[in-house]
């Protein structure tokens, strides 16, 4: 996240990697707090578009980050190892034996979808769903 002043005493935050997700709020934290979602939202227009995910560049420390919620980033997972391996939401929805609507549901980032289906998804495609919990900086 690249926090900077606005003309109006407001800052914005944008990401480094995302340049469409920006967020404006009236300091730095709020604005780190609200690019969460302009990074949800961001990534969906990438997903929308059939375009792969960019790569996280690294937190330098004591820089300000914003983190996807959880499902955001499983769905972003599942999505961009779907492009990876050339697979469609059909080939995947054969492979896990479900209608190929659940896959789409899957994919879509305003879909409240279950975690052990985005797990089953994902070990379908040789991968493992990880959580972690870390202390709050």
């Amino acid at each position: 996240m690249r926090p900077y002043p606005a003309d109006d005493g407001q800052v914005i935050a944008q990401a480094r990697d995302v340049p469409l997700a920006i967020a404006v709020g009236r300091d730095e934290r709020e604005a780190v707090a609200l690019a969460a979602d302009a990074l949800a939202s961001a990534l969906r227009s990438y997903v929308e578009a059939g375009q792969p995910i960019p790569r996280p560049s690294r937190v330098k420390r004591g820089a300000p980050a914003a983190a996807l919620p959880p499902l955001a980033a499983a769905k972003l997972a599942l999505y961009q190892t779907l492009r990876e391996t050339g697979l469609g939401p059909a080939a995947l929805a054969a492979m896990l034996g479900c209608p190929v609507r659940d896959v789409r549901e899957l994919l879509d980032l305003d879909h409240h979808s279950r975690l052990d289906r985005l797990a089953a998804a994902l070990t379908a495609l040789g991968k493992r769903l990880v959580i972690q919990i870390r202390d709050a900086a």
